[in-house]
């Protein structure tokens, strides 16, 4: 399989557990001392690190450090804004489809000699 594509998939299901570790605590564990939050979100992101870890080392190997941290934040936003707007109940505003093409922009600046063949 193409190194790219796993790269792809496997940051894209660490993120889902990110996004869980990082702000599902903000909806369930509310009530909850920080602490207990904190112990929690860890325990998810250790999933999450046994995703992106190996994703950075395939990932590497076709890509530099910067494609893969420009390419990790679209996989972000693309996994955060459902999940704020769905999960969270976040009104969906314009601002985060301008932090999108902001997003867009960056791909283009780290990805353009590979888009031009180079």
């Amino acid at each position: 399989m193409n190194r790219t594509l796993v790269t792809v998939a496997l940051l894209c299901l660490s993120n889902v557990f990110m996004t869980f570790a990082w702000y599902g605590h903000l909806r369930n564990l509310s009530h909850r001392p920080w602490i207990i939050a904190a112990l929690v979100s860890w325990g998810i992101a250790l999933f999450e690190y046994l995703l992106q870890v190996p994703a950075n080392r395939i990932g590497h190997q076709t890509m530099t450090v910067g494609q893969l941290k420009i390419l990790q934040e679209v996989i972000t936003l693309t996994v955060f804004v459902p999940f704020a707007v769905f999960y969270l109940r976040e009104k969906l505003t314009l601002d985060y489809l301008w932090a999108g093409l902001c997003l867009l922009g960056a791909v283009f600046f780290l990805f353009r000699a590979r888009l031009a063949g180079g």
